[in-house]
């Protein structure tokens, strides 16, 4: 969620009325993701955090690192694992293919037959040069201890455009586009996602007069126009500016997960509360897994919730706020029925 400040996309925007939102039931499972983080000196334990993924029905995770307390926790859990290098691992992962090879033979030959591994990506909201070739590298090392479904990728965060309204003018910077360029070769010889880190929270927070609540929280009844194509939300446009990026690069067949997205409950008021949270937070799980985007109605989104718990190591106001749970476990707004520990 790093540098997210930076990101200051206005959209036009559509008047609309809030729906109730309704807290979802802890039966079955849900085609969402939450993020863990571990910024916090009073957290959980990872086999505690582990158990109440399983007791909310959320299907995937997604580590920022490698940590072998929380990989041994996941041993059996059936959780659908998105583990992260470190930022400052990438150059030497890109360095050789040993240096890759010894990474996974550290943190995902040890667990592979007990961990569900569905993605590794290559640092987190980082441009590097050197980000191609650890995929390159990475994707090798997996494939030779046979996780052949296991998909590289990269996380990126949405200021590597250049424009992104309308959805269609979508457009990788010069700075980003070598980058990317290789990035997205990649991605499509593999047949996997780019992972995007999504927040219409900090383009609503900019521009409150200009955009709505309700197209900002996935709710907008009037849609902002494109063409032909509709939108209501932002989430939505924000997502296929990408796509007209990637198409721009000639990388249309590339698919993209929303790897971050949430709202925070507290630190900046009046646009954050825990009920704007649960509104933005329950309408994107209503709405990902369901459907795609207008420009690709027929690809549906997997997402992660930014954050399963607030974390009082990072910088005071919202970035301590994005949890789904206090670090007692406790809820900070109903949001899963009856799941607590």
């Amino acid at each position: 969620m790093m540098g997210l400040m930076r990101n200051r996309l206005i959209f036009l925007t559509a008047i609309a009325v809030v729906l109730t939102t309704q807290v979802l039931p802890c039966t079955g499972t849900y085609h969402i993701g939450v993020c863990y983080g571990r910024n916090g000196d009073n957290l959980p334990s990872p086999k505690d955090v582990i158990s109440l993924y399983q007791k909310c029905g959320i299907e995937f995770i997604r580590l920022f690192e490698p940590n072998t307390e929380v990989l041994e926790a996941l041993r059996g859990s059936n959780l659908l694992v998105s583990l992260g290098t470190r930022n400052e691992d990438i150059q030497n992962l890109a360095s050789s293919q040993d240096a890759a090879n010894s990474w996974v033979n550290t943190n995902i030959s040890p667990y592979k037959n007990d961990v569900k591994f569905g993605w590794i990506s290559i640092g987190n909201e980082v441009l590097s040069s050197d980000i191609p070739q650890a995929m390159i590298n990475i994707y090798n090392a997996i494939t030779s201890i046979g996780l052949f479904s296991t998909k590289v990728t990269t996380v990126q965060r949405m200021d590597i455009l250049s424009t992104s309204f309308p959805p269609s003018a979508g457009a990788f910077s010069a700075e980003a586009e070598a980058v990317m360029n290789g990035v997205a070769s990649f991605l499509s010889r593999t047949g996997s996602p780019l992972m995007l880190n999504v927040y219409p929270y900090f383009a609503y927070a900019s521009e409150p007069t200009h955009i709505s609540f309700e197209y900002a929280t996935l709710n907008a009844k009037e849609p902002v126009l494109d063409g032909d194509l509709k939108y209501y939300s932002l989430f939505e446009a924000m997502v296929d500016a990408c796509y007209a990026a990637l198409e721009k690069i000639n990388a249309a067949n590339v698919s993209i997960i929303a790897s971050e997205s949430g709202w925070p409950s507290a630190g900046n008021e009046p646009y954050t509360s825990k009920e704007k949270a649960q509104i933005y937070n329950q309408n994107l799980v209503n709405r990902v897994g369901k459907i795609g985007t207008p420009r690709r109605p027929e690809l549906v989104m997997d997402a992660f919730l930014f954050e399963m718990f607030n974390e009082d190591q990072k910088p005071a106001g919202i970035e301590q706020n994005f949890g789904l749970f206090y670090p007692n476990m406790e809820p900070v707004y109903p949001f899963f029925e009856n799941c607590r520990a």
